[in-house]
């Protein structure tokens, strides 16, 4: 579909390194924003409320099995030191060249843009 998956994480390039090789994921595909300009300039959500409070982070914990499997290779080492950048929220973009084609942002902690809207929308859009 000739589409490119980029992340974006709130830590700096050597924790974006250690998180690389615990996932797996390419290094070359994940940003590292420590100063989180680009959750700014997006608008996502910050904050306490978001991550503990909010019904969407709730859900997250309903599916602890999940969740389990997706902390198995977590290291302390991988998180940013402003330990304040935890407490980020994020989102999902989908740009065709400079035009934003998709938004979403996340409402809390767990919560993510539905598999389905982000391949249809992925599958719908030329390459730029």
């Amino acid at each position: 579909a000739g589409v490119k998956l980029i992340a974006v994480g709130v830590g700096t390039p050597d924790k974006a390194r250690i998180l690389a090789e615990r996932l797996p994921f390419p290094l070359d595909y994940l940003y590292a924003d420590p100063e989180r300009k680009a959750y700014d300039l997006l608008g996502l959500y910050f904050g306490i409320g978001r991550t503990f409070f909010n019904p969407a982070s709730a859900s997250v914990f309903s599916r602890f099995d999940s969740l389990k499997e997706a902390v198995k290779n977590y290291t302390i080492e991988a998180t940013p030191d402003d330990r304040a950048s935890v407490l980020q929220q994020g989102g999902m973009f989908v740009f065709r060249g400079k035009e934003l084609i998709y938004a979403r942002k996340d409402e809390g902690t767990g919560d993510h843009a539905p598999l389905d809207d982000v391949l249809n929308i992925c599958c719908k859009a030329p390459a730029a």
